[in-house]
């Protein structure tokens, strides 16, 4: 079933992600902001209608193209879509963000937002699939499947699919090995980490100097990694694909073990689920050490600062 489901999202969902981040760029032109997340951060509490709209879409899409999308869990950032329709037990989840880079996408301070979906198991992640929709003349895609990474242009002369098979795939021996590396999810203190991690030889960022979502440059050698205090499972697991598939891992900071799915926490905030403690991300093993050295006594739970 895994190579069955990975060949149908492959083949099925890239014109649905072009479709929605079309519907998103058009959204954008209007006022859509929403009320609704209360977790104190800015970055997570972000909301629009595009959010659920455009999962809405995806939703439907997951419900009606194959039947074997059915069988699997589905994990959604928001609470829009027929989710019931899908199996409550199951080896296999398929996640959703709809709109990953919400707060940039509604104040308009970068095109860098994605649209996203990935299929995984409890190990690892099996498939990825990210558009982009305004990074680009026409719109940029990262795919993983496989031992593969694409990161390129999207081209609408071509269906989507084609598009993203014409794109040549990330050759890890010419990547570069970035020092910059993305921090979120430490509430008020993100610039603070930030700034530690560079104090370590590296280039830490914090999320409003980010000029994008991280997928396509961490794919591409323009970041190295990042630090994510409790990353969620709807956009944090892509990130951790590119990086395995590149040769690195990610890592809990605490014990330096590979990071898996067999165990995440409920966060009432901001209505998320999310992985427990302090995650590194990296396609270098020698600066997943750093970075799990420097974090690993920093306070493993997300709200204890407030």
């Amino acid at each position: 079933m895994q190579d069955q489901l990975i060949d149908a999202l492959a083949a099925k969902m890239p014109a649905v992600l072009r479709w929605a981040g079309s519907l998103a760029r058009e959204l954008r032109k209007h006022n859509v902001t929403l009320k609704g997340k209360t977790s104190g951060s800015a970055m997570t509490d972000a909301l629009t209608l595009a959010d659920l709209t455009v999962q809405d879409l995806l939703v439907g899409a997951l419900r009606d193209l194959d039947p074997l999308f059915q069988e699997c869990r589905i994990e959604a950032e928001e609470t829009t879509g027929d989710l019931a329709r899908f199996a409550e037990t199951g080896d296999f989840v398929l996640s959703i963000d709809p709109i990953d880079g919400t707060k940039a996408f509604r104040d308009k301070t970068s095109n860098g937002y994605a649209v996203m979906l990935h299929l995984r198991n409890r190990q690892t992640v099996l498939y990825s699939l990210i558009y982009l929709p305004e990074r680009g003349r026409q719109g940029t895609w990262v795919e993983v499947r496989g031992k593969q990474v694409r990161c390129g242009e999207d081209h609408w002369s071509l269906p989507a699919a084609e598009a993203i098979r014409a794109i040549t795939p990330i050759d890890p021996a010419r990547r570069p090995d970035s020092r910059n590396i993305y921090l979120i999810g430490f509430q008020h203190r993100d610039g603070e980490r930030a700034a530690e991690v560079t104090g370590i030889g590296l280039q830490g960022f914090a999320p409003d100097a980010m000029p994008c979502s991280i997928y396509p440059l961490l794919a591409t050698g323009e970041f190295g990694g990042s630090l994510i205090h409790s990353p969620n499972v709807y956009d944090f697991p892509v990130s951790l694909h590119i990086a395995r598939v590149l040769g690195g891992d990610a890592i809990w900071v605490h014990n330096r073990e590979s990071v898996h799915f067999g165990e995440t926490w409920l966060d009432d905030r901001a209505d998320m689920l999310r992985l427990p403690g302090i995650v590194a991300c990296s396609t270098n093993h020698e600066t997943l050490q750093r970075l799990a050295e420097l974090a690993r006594e920093w306070n493993p739970n997300r709200y204890d600062a407030d």
